[in-house]
């Protein structure tokens, strides 16, 4: 399967450069690219390797095309957002190669005759709906998942196999779960007499908008009394926990390995760096960008990157670093008296 690049500009846009009727194969990376694909250039260092592809087309950006253009052989499209245009690229490829799923349900699935499937929609080997479940249209469910008891999805949703979606829960168009993903269980709600734990019965859901991609084994709790909910357009790597009743905010996306903790409400916009910790009851703000590892402890508010990552060293040296800051409490009280003091004999020497 090919696609010609005039095409492919027609369809997406940006300023041809070149020969529009070379044919494309797909999309390469700058150093791998061949004579067949097309590559593209979002990052300015690589210029010079960008220069040298042997790719046919280049996908390049206004400020780096004047520099680009005079050594590079092939052709050229120009666009202000290199990286968007290239992932759009990819989605027109991979569109040609995708193999839609037959409408229906397999008949394997078990399909409570209280359920509402969407004659479009495609329910996979070993499924189980439960009553009250809607399935919006060309939604796809994958082989062995579990939708739960008035759970919805909505039109053009994708499951992978495997995905087990509690019920009460909800989630809008098109969106991708991937498989082992746990929607819906129950939050970590208990109350504490004498030192037992009586547990609290979650009755709330999980509401999830539209655009929404949960990665593979990633978890969601729903809510002790109300949802939680998660916006329009978030992106939720793997492995990710997120706990009962927190919110995050439209077209956030938080990396792998993300722990989020009870009722934390993260705003829009937000990027969450791989292994972050986010206590419970607090709230982050929009537009801000939490570095991977980092413990927030606290409530931010303002914009910005927060990172709060020692930085690794030799464990000897490490042992001696974290000895000091072990330490700094007293060296504080240290320098407290030694500044009483100095004043004293400052005072002293001034009368």
């Amino acid at each position: 399967m090919s696609i010609r690049l005039k095409a492919l500009v027609e369809v997406l846009g940006g300023q041809l450069i070149g020969d529009g009727e070379i044919l494309l194969s797909g999309i390469a990376p700058l150093d791998v690219a061949d004579a067949t694909h097309i590559t593209f250039l979002s990052n300015p260092k690589l210029k010079s390797q960008a220069a040298a592809s042997k790719a046919a087309a280049l996908i390049v950006s206004e400020n780096d095309n004047p520099a680009i253009g005079a050594e590079y052989a092939g052709a050229r499209v120009v666009t202000a957002n290199p990286y968007a245009y290239f992932a759009r690229t990819a989605q027109m490829f991979a569109a040609q190669t995708e193999i839609a799923p037959p409408a229906g349900i397999h008949p394997s699935a078990v399909v409570d005759p209280g359920a509402m499937v969407d004659p479009t929609a495609s329910i996979g080997p070993h499924v189980v709906i439960e009553a009250g479940a809607k399935i919006g249209e060309h939604a796809v469910v994958g082989a062995g998942c579990y939708i739960g008891r008035h759970a919805v999805l909505g039109a053009q949703t994708l499951f992978h196999p495997r995905v087990t979606f509690h019920a009460d829960c909800r989630i809008g168009a098109r969106g991708i779960i991937h498989s082992g993903a746990v929607i819906g269980a129950d939050g970590f709600g208990f109350a504490n007499e004498k030192g037992v734990y009586i547990k609290i019965p979650q009755t709330g859901g999980v509401s999830i908008g539209d655009d929404v991609e949960i990665g593979a084994n990633t978890t969601i709790d729903r809510g002790a009394l109300s949802d939680t909910i998660i916006e329009d357009g978030v992106k939720l790597d793997n492995q990710i926990q997120i706990g009962h009743n927190c919110r995050i905010g439209t077209h956030t996306a938080i990396a792998g390995c993300v722990g989020i903790a009870g009722s934390a409400k993260i705003g829009k916009y937000c990027t969450i760096g791989g292994a972050a910790m986010i206590r419970g009851h607090l709230t982050i703000g929009d537009h801000v960008n939490i570095g991977g590892g980092t413990l927030v402890w606290r409530t931010i508010l303002e914009p910005g990157e927060y990172t709060g990552v020692y930085p690794i060293a030799k464990h000897a040296d490490w042992e001696k670093s974290a000895a000091i800051v072990r330490n700094l409490n007293t060296m504080r009280e240290k320098i407290r008296a030694l500044e009483k003091t100095i004043s004293q004999l400052t005072e002293n020497l001034k009368s």
